[in-house]
């Protein structure tokens, strides 16, 4: 049914609630995954048009993602990491077509409207920047 599950990260408590949702997901339909994580500091966001050098914070957002790859690996799944940078919700649709997803899971934090407005939503904007499904799971609250 699904082959490929695109999972956005944040390298927060929230992952591993998501992280164990698809793994079951995964592994009842032989799915395999491409984790995302999406920078979104100064340079994340620049640099390319700047070229400007990897701040700390895209190091060690990689060094996460390629931990939690290599973590889902040994467990038997097939993984792939991708590290983007700039607005989340247009990086992870652009992510789920260039990677050939056919689902994108991700964990919500449970926020109401008017914090939404204020705050943003990442998955409330997928619904209007892609046609792949997407699956939000509720992170526990810690």
């Amino acid at each position: 049914m699904y082959s490929r599950i695109l999972v956005p990260l944040e390298n927060s408590p929230a992952d591993e609630t998501i992280l164990a949702h698809v793994r079951d997901l995964a592994k009842r339909l032989g799915s395999a995954m491409v984790l995302i994580h999406v920078a979104d500091g100064w340079v994340a966001r620049n640099i390319n048009e700047l070229d400007l050098r990897e701040s700390q914070e895209i190091r060690e957002d990689r060094a996460y993602l390629e931990e939690q790859c290599r973590r889902l690996e040994a467990e038997g799944f097939d993984a792939d990491a991708v590290l983007a940078g700039g607005e989340p919700a247009k990086e992870i649709a652009a992510a789920a077509e260039r990677e050939q997803c056919d689902l994108i899971a991700m964990a919500t934090h449970g926020h109401r409207l008017l914090e939404d407005v204020v705050r943003g939503s990442t998955a409330t904007a997928l619904r209007h920047l892609t046609k792949v499904p997407v699956l939000m799971v509720r992170a526990d609250k810690k």
